[in-house]
């Protein structure tokens, strides 16, 4: 083995270069012949100052030079109140389908001029989560499928947050909400299934923490659509995990199931495997239905049979935040936003 030495000099300390300041506007303002105010219009992208296009153009010019960043806490304290919009981490497990939302969301709120941060609270539940976000004193607040109290609204409003935004089944007292009611996903699933003639209906619920809040509701929309009918229903507890997804594949030919809905399409993937593993014939035997619309569900064999969901529009929300923060004192909007299709591929 060989080892590389490096000899530090032995340099008094008072000999160290002093760290180099960061570039403030002033300096801007100096390099491009203008003045503070000028740098400040200009880099906030103020539209009510004109200001030349050769005159914006040296100042970015110079900003760029100096690798000037504007301050966004001393920004926030000058405008009266922040730009920054929080999104806690969601307490379940996110799939693909909730990450591209997120990145519009993203997206049109930057557009818009808003920080987006995404903060983990790990650890951290209830009343002392809400605190943790409060410090941070957002001007708005985006909670995905999270059990907020009315408490924690007006702690949040108290900090300075002029929107609260809520995506999940059922609305918030004080808060706007997006309104996903996820027993759709399951009435569509259920309906397909006995439209194509199975009797014997399995529904996956996933053991995860977090999940409950979309798999129950799922479960229960299955229900609903095959209540007064022939069929019958089986709830079907499963860890995301190929060991367990084969335990469950061994005990298939004692429950007797003709058709299942796996919950989503990863789940669906994950069963579907492990049924074909122990010579279960899809969808001869047992017709398999996820939820989610993957690309990955479709470059399986037999290509995966579907729920396509709609989520709200990215810059829909980005839009409903920024109306709530222009105007804090109007009433909160609710919103229906979760819309179900079938897509019929060979699993069922």
């Amino acid at each position: 083995m060989r080892y590389l030495m490096v000899q530090i000099p032995n340099t008094p300390a008072s000999s160290s270069p002093a760290p180099r300041s960061a570039p403030t506007s002033a300096d801007v303002a100096r390099l491009a012949g203008v003045s503070r105010a000028t740098v400040s219009y200009v880099l906030n992208n103020t539209s009510a100052v004109r200001i030349s296009e050769p005159t914006r153009r040296r100042v970015h010019d110079a900003a760029e030079e100096l690798g000037y960043v504007p301050h966004a806490a001393a920004r926030s304290l000058r405008a009266g109140q922040s730009r920054l919009v929080l999104m806690p981490s969601p307490a379940f497990p996110a799939g693909p389908l909730y990450g591209r939302f997120v990145a519009e969301l993203q997206w049109a709120l930057g557009h818009l001029g808003y920080t987006v941060v995404q903060c983990g609270t790990v650890g951290l539940h209830g009343d002392e989560a809400v605190r943790a976000w409060a410090e941070l004193r957002p001007v708005a607040v985006l909670v995905a499928g999270a059990d907020l109290a009315p408490q924690a609204v007006t702690v949040l409003k108290r900090a300075g947050a002029r929107a609260v935004v809520t995506l999940g089944p059922e609305a918030v007292e004080g808060a706007h909400a997006l309104l996903m009611d996820h027993t759709a996903v399951g009435r569509r699933a259920g309906r397909h299934l006995y439209d194509t003639g199975r009797r014997r209906v399995g529904v996956v619920v996933p053991v995860e923490t977090g999940l409950d809040a979309f798999a129950r509701p799922r479960l229960r929309g299955v229900r609903d659509a095959l209540d007064g009918t022939d069929a019958t229903v089986t709830e079907l507890p499963l860890a995301y995990e190929e060991e367990a997804a084969a335990r469950l594949a061994a005990r298939w030919p004692e429950l007797g199931l003709d058709g299942l809905f796996a919950y989503n399409d990863e789940y669906a993937m994950l069963l579907m495997r492990a049924l074909q593993d122990r010579g279960v014939r899809v969808p001869r035997d047992t017709a398999v239905i996820g939820a989610d619309d993957l690309m990955l569900g479709r470059l399986l064999r037999p290509r995966l049979s579907t729920v396509h969901l709609e989520l709200p529009s990215g810059r829909r929300l980005a839009e409903l935040v920024d109306r709530a923060v222009r105007a804090p004192g109007t009433p909160a909007e609710r919103h229906t936003v979760l819309g179900t299709a079938i897509v019929r591929r060979e699993s069922t």
